[in-house]
């Protein structure tokens, strides 16, 4: 039966494994097909986990992009627009913290700058009528001041649209609060100079009054109203500037005269070792503090300052200013204080 089978199987053409014809074939090479599908699948999903990572990663690389855009941009504007630690900042452009802005603020503790010192306005200089516009006299004022201030500012409101202009040899009473910027009190063929004395010694300022007019104007007014008299350079940057002429902020820095005018800006490139410029909040804002630059760092500052004047005598008590210890807010330790502005003409 078997023999049969066999022949059978030869008679029909059939040899070695011709009883698997037209049945099912081994199962030879199924496990390697399987393996290669494994090892594909794992092979993508490696793919897909490396594709995951890179994403991630890219993701994070741009958070981190714009984090750096962002705060770099807060640092320049907090340090170069309106370092809102000083009332008047100078724009402390510096490439650390000197971009405190040497503009005006209401919160001496808040640098851009900028200046740097950075960067909020000073309410004093906004509008003629704004409640903040009256700055508290400083607490270390001495009573008999007050008093010439109260005199003085009763005086101002008999003729609140426009304050007289002072005597040439200087106003009897002391004033430092005003109702509006005042008239052109000089006369811009004359020549203006200002002797600054201070408790480290005294320096000598040309003013230019053909370049900034209304600027020296403004400085003169107040000089010889005595506004000065008194105020300290309250910002100190060594390599940078030394700003004052704030008596009345409290703390110095905060105030002004109760009044703004515009700006006089010099080109790019014009401000030297010793220009005197005025600080302010922002365009249009100038009030009474201005500011001396003492280093590479102020002599960089972008033109958004009013340039009108130079120390013409006397620059290295300036240097020396620059010199003293500071602390918070890049006030001096020990104050260094305005003794007198005296203007002379000719």
């Amino acid at each position: 039966m078997e023999l049969t089978d066999r022949c059978s199987n030869q008679a029909h053409g059939g040899g070695v494994g011709s009883a698997y014809s037209g049945g099912i074939l081994p199962a030879v090479g199924t496990d390697k097909r399987e393996r290669q599908k494994v090892n594909r699948q794992k092979k993508l999903e490696e793919l897909q986990r490396v594709e995951k990572k890179n994403d991630i990663r890219g993701r994070v690389l741009l958070i981190l992009a714009i984090a750096v855009v962002v705060f770099g941009g807060l640092f320049l504007w907090s340090t170069l627009g309106g370092d809102g630690d000083d009332g008047d900042t100078a724009a402390v452009d510096s490439s650390t913290e000197s971009s405190d802005q040497l503009t005006e603020s209401d919160d001496a503790g808040a640098a851009g700058a900028t200046t740097d010192d950075s960067a909020s306005t000073n309410d004093s200089a906004s509008s003629d009528t704004d409640s903040n516009n009256t700055a508290s006299d400083p607490s270390n004022e001495d009573e008999s001041k007050t008093d010439d201030n109260d005199e003085a500012a009763a005086v101002n409101d008999a003729d609140p649209a426009l304050p007289d202009c002072p005597p040439v040899d200087g106003a009897p009473t002391r004033v430092t609060q005003f109702q509006s910027a005042p008239e052109m009190c000089i006369d811009v063929a004359k020549t203006y100079t200002a002797a600054v004395k201070t408790s480290m010694g005294d320096f000598t300022i040309d003013l230019d009054a053909e370049r900034a007019p209304k600027t020296v104007n403004n400085f003169v007014f107040l000089a010889r109203y005595g506004y000065y008299d008194g105020a300290t350079f309250h910002r100190i940057i060594p390599g940078f500037v030394i700003q004052g002429g704030d008596p009345v902020g409290d703390p110095p820095g905060t105030g002004g005269p109760g009044y703004s005018f515009d700006d006089e800006l010099p080109e790019a490139g014009e401000y030297e070792l010793g220009s005197l410029a005025m600080a302010n909040s922002g365009a249009n804002t100038n009030g009474s503090q201005f500011f001396v630059i003492t280093g590479p760092q102020g002599e960089a500052l972008p033109p958004q300052y009013s340039l009108f004047g130079k120390v013409s005598d006397g620059l290295d008590v300036a240097l020396a200013i620059q010199d003293v210890e500071t602390g918070a807010g890049d006030a001096p330790v020990e104050p260094v204080i305005i003794e007198s502005v005296t203007i002379s003409e000719s």
